[in-house]
């Protein structure tokens, strides 16, 4: 055999050697719980942890492990590792519940949350009851409407975002405005829907990675003309826990790189930088009440601050590495929390306590949405999935294997949530029924990896979608054609 046959032939076996090693490697089952996977690790006589290995790091020299064994070898691995947590179980004494002392105007807020959300669900409620008991209202054709018109989304408009790559969208709760943010630290206002530019700001020294509108803001007050281009972030007033109230209503709230919480009120003027967080920020989110807005930060933690006051109220720790993401229940009661550790939590805003933890997720967690009836919760992780979960089951209800690369957003139809919008990395966003979740529209066109993404609250379908491209894309349902006779 030549030489030259016999050095491809090397390499062929070589392709195939390492494409068989990977379908292996994808096809075994290996714990998610770091702890579950160090106790593996120890009973098939590995290193519980190398110098410098993270906790996915870990699992995935796990994973590579396991799958050069035999089955019997898994099998009595994992076997092993559960007697461990049983005797585990059985010799441990019950953990004492204890709670970090916070300052009065927590307790204050804790109660102006318990009251808010207590009223927000009963009229929830009682609207739920007389749609179920009335004759005119059908949910079920409802959805199949909704549905319906997400099959038919087509791309409308298409615009230049930015000289840098877009990390973030947001309509204002009124559909009138779009707020998109990018890595040059802009943000921008656009009109809707013709997508016509109308404000810009300079938001953040760095990279903007969260947006967040405050639930009563109006888009056509925020970007009024007159304001001024372009506002430096120097002219916010800085507070660092302090107190002194600024003129103006917040209607806005960015998060960025360079550490800080900027607030934003009518016409884009600069209300107040909130600093405390050490670390980049991730997204940003207000409270439904209004008075409260939360930020999720590289620095393990996630905050509550008083958006009048510009005061932080709360410091919440639980997550193991960086937290990312963060969104708020409908009702006030709730706040959900995701991290780079893979999980995500759900807390209890009257009491402080975490109530339910989101396991399943084998990567970092990107994306969190509650859906407006309040008793579902979406997730988007950089493992290509998005999560359902049932928040009265406490549960994982339906995984939607949808993208070919990390889920960067998730976010429910605001109005009655009959659709889930999902976005990824592999350039695309997907519209999904929520009612069976199967897939209604994929929405195809963007040419870099989409990084954010938001359905309009109006009901009308309007989608906006932006992207590494650095364009901003809007898409909307075309008219249904024409009925035969």
């Amino acid at each position: 055999m030549p030489a030259a046959s016999q050095h491809a032939k090397i390499l062929q076996e070589e392709a195939l050697r390492l494409a068989e090693q990977r379908r292996r490697i994808r096809a075994t089952v290996t714990p998610t719980a770091d702890a579950d996977v160090r106790r593996v690790l120890r009973q098939i006589g590995q290193p519980v942890t190398l110098f410098g290995e993270r906790e996915m790091e870990r699992r995935d020299r796990l994973q590579k492990l396991m799958a050069m064994m035999d089955e019997d070898e898994r099998d009595a691995a994992l076997a092993r590792a559960e007697e461990e947590v049983e005797m585990l179980d059985q010799d441990t004494a019950p953990k004492e519940l204890f709670y970090t002392e916070g300052p009065p105007t927590l307790k204050d807020a804790r109660l102006q949350i318990a009251r808010f959300s207590m009223g927000r669900a009963a009229k929830r409620l009682a609207a739920a009851r007389r749609r179920r008991e009335s004759a005119d209202e059908d949910e079920d054709a409802e959805a199949d409407e909704a549905v319906a018109a997400a099959r038919r989304v087509v791309n409308q408009c298409s615009e230049m975002g930015d000289e840098r790559p877009l990390a973030a969208a947001a309509f204002s709760p009124d559909a009138a405005v779009l707020a998109t943010a990018a890595w040059s630290g802009l943000l921008k206002l656009w009109a809707m829907p013709g997508c016509a530019k109308l404000l810009t700001i300079r938001a953040h020294s760095d990279r903007v990675t969260g947006i967040a509108w405050h639930p009563d803001a109006r888009g056509e007050a925020v970007a009024r003309s007159g304001a001024p281009d372009a506002a430096s972030p120097a002219d916010a007033m800085h507070v660092d826990g302090g107190s002194g109230a600024i003129g103006g209503t917040v209607q806005l709230a960015t998060g960025g790189a360079d550490c800080t919480l900027r607030l934003w009120g009518a016409g884009g003027a600069p209300l107040r930088t909130l600093a405390g967080h050490t670390k980049r920020l991730g997204r940003v989110a207000f409270h439904p009440m209004g008075a409260h807005v939360g930020s999720a930060s590289f620095d393990g933690t996630w905050r509550l601050w008083d958006a009048e006051a510009g005061a932080c109220l709360l410091e919440q720790e639980g997550h193991s590495r960086e937290v990312y993401a963060l969104a708020f229940h409908p009702d006030g009661a709730l706040a959900a929390s995701g991290g780079l550790d893979a999980i995500g939590r759900v807390w209890d805003l009257r009491t402080g306590r975490s109530i339910m933890v989101l396991e399943g997720h084998v990567k970092a967690l990107l994306a969190l949405d509650f859906a407006p009836g309040g008793g579902l919760l979406a997730s988007g992780s950089e493992d290509h999935t998005a999560r359902v979960w049932d928040l009265r089951q406490r549960r994982c209800l339906y995984t939607l294997p949808g993208h070919r690369s990390l889920v960067s957003q998730v976010r429910f139809e605001p109005s009655d949530g009959h659709v889930l919008l999902t976005a990824g990395y592999d350039s695309a966003a997907k519209l999904w029924s929520a009612r069976d979740w199967q897939l209604a529209r994929t929405l195809a066109g963007h040419e870099g990896r989409v990084m954010g993404a938001d359905i309009a609250p109006d009901g009308s379908g309007l989608v906006a979608t932006v992207s590494y491209d650095r364009t901003v894309k809007l898409w909307a349902p075309e008219d249904p054609p024409p009925e035969e006779l």
